[in-house]
């Protein structure tokens, strides 16, 4: 092309272009032109090829779709807990909105920058909304917020990345668990319950605080055993199916007879025990009752601590969409239907009634439910 470009200027002698050499640089200019616009759809081809770690996650849209980076915690898709609440806030904007997304996982012990990488990697394929999946990406978006301040993030679980592009999602999950205690309480018959936690860390203290004080609310005498799986920076307890069944056995063995689990994937483990000691057990973030995967065991079940990370998700895309994002922290509480119990199976309904009342306590701040144990 660029030989062509030299010689035509000496095709003729003339100051003025002959008719020929007229016609034979507009064919070039075409040409120059075809040729830089397949350049540019090679480019807007190869943004968007899917990661090692994602999972093809495009739904819906058309050119003018809000792109959507989804990254998952540990576990994924298909957790059958808090991860799956999160996919499922994103299937409802597909559904709705008409959203374009893309969808990765963090893998089990992974370093810092692959999660940095994960998040760069959604970017660079022009999902420039991210939604990051649990508090283990504060420090990834803390990093890759402030270089790419056009991009607008969710941040899921923690208010250790803030920005002006940053909207933190986060939940008053001891008011929920408060209610789930106070159902382990009513329903237990030994007086013993437990609460396994994935990781012992501050956020899943808040689930075995609110917990403890429901149970107490309606029992004071009542005693609950405590048990979590993995020590930070240990993550596993949040995917660990055998460590999930081994702390609920051995809590069932002690005479528990009620076991709530603040453990991802690893709570799947808890109600296989639950299962097999014909004893009951409590899910979390998801109505894990009603979940397809989870219909061998759906009948030891009583109740979920509901966690509702698909409306916080949902509204974040939203906001997206209809331009009011705002960054900062935005509380899901039971107040505004953020947190709150499962009924699926109709194992509470007899105790309904009373669990709606200290819900109503809480909302209106005549139960104050701590945060920490």
């Amino acid at each position: 092309m660029q030989m062509s470009a030299r010689v035509l200027p000496h095709a003729g002698l003339s100051p003025t272009p002959s008719k020929k050499e007229t016609t034979l640089r507009q064919v070039m200019k075409m040409a120059v032109a075809a040729t830089a616009a397949s350049l540019a759809l090679a480019a807007c081809s190869s943004s968007g090829t899917t990661t090692p770690t994602a999972t093809s996650g495009s739904t819906g849209g058309g050119a003018a779709a809000i792109k959507v980076g989804m990254a998952y915690d540990v576990g994924g898709r298909g957790d059958q807990s808090f991860n799956d609440a999160a996919a499922a806030g994103l299937d409802k904007a597909a559904k709705e909105l008409g959203i374009s997304s893309k969808e990765a996982s963090a893998a089990n012990g992974e370093a810092e920058s692959a999660r940095e990488e994960r998040l760069q990697q959604l970017i660079d394929a022009g999902y420039t909304n991210i939604v990051a999946v649990g508090f283990a990406y504060a420090d990834s978006v803390k990093k890759v917020a402030a270089t790419n301040k056009n991009v607008k993030f969710a941040l899921v679980d923690s208010t250790g990345a803030q920005g002006a592009n940053i909207e933190n999602i986060t939940f008053a999950e001891h008011e929920g668990s408060f209610l789930v205690g106070a159902a382990a309480a009513l329903k237990s018959k030994t007086g013993k319950i437990g609460f396994v936690g994935g990781v012992e860390m501050d956020l899943i203290k808040k689930f075995e605080a609110g917990f403890t004080a429901g149970a107490k609310a309606v029992n004071p005498n009542i005693k609950v055993s405590v048990k979590y799986l993995t020590q930070p920076p240990d993550m596993s307890g949040f995917g660990s199916v055998d460590k999930g069944k081994l702390a609920a056995e051995g809590m069932y063995q002690d005479g528990a007879d009620v076991v709530y689990h603040a453990a991802g994937g690893s709570g799947g483990g808890v109600f296989t025990a639950a299962k097999a000691a014909g004893k009951w057990a409590i899910g979390v973030d998801s109505d894990q009752a009603a979940s397809p995967s989870l219909a061998s065991v759906k009948d030891v079940i009583i109740t979920s601590m509901l966690k509702k990370v698909d409306v916080g998700v949902y509204d974040f895309i939203k906001s997206v969409k209809d331009g009011t994002f705002k960054s900062g922290e935005k509380v899901f509480n039971l107040k505004s239907n953020g947190v709150g119990y499962s009924t699926t199976g109709g194992q509470v309904d007899d105790i309904k009634a009373k669990l709606d009342d200290l819900k109503q306590q809480i909302v209106d701040g005549k139960i104050t439910v701590p945060t920490k144990p």
